[in-house]
């Protein structure tokens, strides 16, 4: 293929659908991930996968003193899950959306958070810094999910305003 040619490939490419599909695909993937996500808390098993990183955490830690390990992640799950649907009836309530995109980049931030209060988010055994543990890599996504949730939010409040 010529210079020319991909050039003119790119040119015919159809943006405003590709934007489109790409907004689509970003919202109801951050919703397929927060509500998956959020289901699992109600699970003996990632209660306990969270209750390190929430133990750890100076901003997390008190709700431990205040409710049990199950019943905090069925009440984080309870929040997911809201957050979920709120994001997905953007097309419908907008302004409903914004509640739902303000909770998922709460959520995020507080995840986020855990890679400076966790012990071993970095792994000792390769040198540590910039080297992530598997605890490292499950938590630094979430620097993606949250673009998608501030995005998410923009796009709500643009499709609120008259």
């Amino acid at each position: 293929m010529t210079t020319l040619s991909r050039h003119t490939v790119v040119d015919r490419l159809p943006v405003s659908r590709l934007e489109s599909a790409g907004g689509a695909l970003a919202r109801y993937g951050l919703v397929v991930v927060i509500a998956w996500i959020g289901a699992l808390k109600f699970t003996e098993y990632e209660a306990n996968g969270i209750a390190p990183l929430v133990s750890e955490s100076p901003f997390m830690s008190w709700a431990y003193d205040i409710f049990s390990v199950t019943t905090f992640s069925a009440l984080l799950g309870v929040l997911e899950l809201t957050a979920a649907l709120l994001i997905a009836v953007k097309p419908w309530w907008p302004k409903l959306s914004i509640i739902g995109s303000v909770i998922a980049v709460g959520l995020f931030v507080a995840t986020l958070s855990f890679l400076v209060t966790t012990p071993g988010v970095f792994e000792a055994s390769a040198g540590g810094f910039p080297v992530l543990s598997s605890t490292g890599q499950f938590l630094v996504k979430d620097v993606a999910l949250l673009g998608i949730s501030v995005w998410t939010l923009a796009d709500a409040i643009r499709s609120s305003r008259p």
